[in-house]
């Protein structure tokens, strides 16, 4: 039972990694799969908001009661506190830098989206123009 708490642990922790990623860089998914559109914007919405708010995701508590229920040490702060950061900078985070994260998800995101847009605008408009 031990070895599939820790298991289960450790797959929260890596599908948590696994939504920052697609948080970050899913629009990329949407220019390729449109489809993608309908979880990628919830998402986004979901990672900017923890940003902006200041709250910790539901998985981090799920993962440290997980790791608790072994025998492991939980850990304070969030899955970038813990996890993210530390491969960057070896401090703590700041409100300042969750907004500035936030802000980058918002812009990286919001130029996805507004090529995107353009994109499918320039298609409607030549369908629209060919001679029928």
């Amino acid at each position: 039972m031990t070895f599939l708490l820790r298991l289960a642990a450790d797959a929260v922790a890596l599908f948590h990694l696994a939504f920052v990623l697609f948080v970050v860089s899913g629009g990329l998914l949407v220019w390729r799969w449109p489809c993608w559109m309908w979880l990628h914007l919830p998402a986004v919405t979901w990672g900017v908001l923890i940003e902006f708010a200041g709250w910790i995701c539901p998985l981090t508590p799920l993962e440290n009661a997980l790791r608790r229920a072994v025998g492991q040490a939980g850990y304070p702060g969030g899955f970038v506190d813990h996890y993210l950061w530390p491969l960057l900078y070896p401090e703590g985070l700041t409100r300042e830098i969750q907004w500035a994260l936030g802000a980058i998800v918002l812009v990286l995101n919001g130029a996805v989206y507004g090529l995107l847009l353009f994109r499918w605008a320039r298609i409607r408009r030549d369908r629209g123009s060919v001679i029928r």
